[in-house]
């Protein structure tokens, strides 16, 4: 199952399912502007076995240069990806799709902080089950408290998450 209504805040277990879309997705957008990208990669919890997550792909696209973003709209567009440009999340070009909304993309130029954040994160909890089981309890913990709310279910998971990028970068 993929897609998220707009408001609401909810967890689907992990599903095998959510690799072969991210892999369908991929080709898709390498289709249409691959020459402007250096590497792809499947972020967030649907990336990470074994981890409830919102049933949204996550898609981190890395690009040579920040402005190539602007020059990728139209093409993006074509796969039913709406632009919601570069103030919704810092440092990047955001683009979402579906309604509900069933793939997120986050264009950032190669080596951006945040974007190596998000590949840390993603491979800690791959390879650390004690801290994959520990997110996945609070996200569920706050997926119920917050259900009408995905702003403060996502600031509420931010303690923990700078926790482990603590660890990384020591």
């Amino acid at each position: 199952m993929l897609g998220l209504p707009k408001g609401e805040v909810f967890l689907v277990p992990w599903t095998n399912e959510w690799e072969k879309e991210f892999l369908k997705e991929k080709k898709l957008i390498q289709e249409v502007i691959g020459h402007y990208i250096l590497s792809v990669h499947h972020i967030g919890s649907t990336a990470v076995k074994h981890l409830s997550a919102k049933p949204i792909i996550d898609i981190a696209i890395e690009i040579k240069e920040f402005q190539d973003g602007e020059k990728c709209v139209t093409p993006l567009e074509t796969l039913g990806y709406s632009y919601k440009g570069t103030n919704v999340l810092p440092d990047r070009h955001y683009f979402n799709k579906g309604e509900p909304r069933t793939h997120q993309i986050h264009m950032y130029q190669s080596g951006n902080k945040y974007l190596l954040e998000q590949l840390g994160f993603r491979d800690y909890l791959r390879y650390n089950e004690t801290a994959r089981i520990q997110y996945e309890q609070l996200k569920m913990e706050l997926s119920t408290v917050n259900k009408d709310n995905k702003h403060k279910y996502a600031d509420n998971k931010t303690h923990f998450v700078k926790s482990i990028l603590n660890k990384i970068k020591k």
